[in-house]
């Protein structure tokens, strides 16, 4: 389950990004994952819950979404979003497929409280 292990590497992330911030308190993380990442999104937050009891973050929270990538058809040349890792043409139903971009896993937001003058966004 490599979820658990990017849950934690997540939670290192924001305790790395904390350390700019003194008295800052974590409430929300925000994670793009390209479909290609092959990240499973409920595995993800399962491993995070686990990661973020272990962390001193009880507030913390994932705001985790799904990148589509590009898909062209060889076949017949269209181009169309890629939601998932199937990729047959959904026009002439071919298998011969490219996909472009959608690997990656960014962390795109962090929200911090802070004691002395509510929230601010990282």
């Amino acid at each position: 389950m490599h979820e658990l292990a990017l849950a934690e590497s997540i939670v290192d992330a924001v305790r790395t990004e904390l350390e700019r911030y003194p008295g800052a308190i974590p409430i929300r993380v925000g994670v793009r994952i390209g479909v290609m990442a092959a990240v499973d999104l409920d595995a993800l937050r399962f491993g995070f819950d686990i990661a973020v009891r272990e962390s001193g973050f009880p507030r913390l929270r994932l705001d985790a979404r799904i990148i589509p990538g590009q898909v062209t058809c060889l076949a017949c040349g269209v181009e169309t979003p890629a939601e998932s890792t199937v990729f047959d043409c959904p026009r002439c139903g071919s298998a011969q497929t490219m996909l472009s971009g959608s690997d990656e896993l960014d962390l795109d937001a962090l929200e911090v409280e802070r004691d002395d003058d509510g929230t601010t966004h990282v």
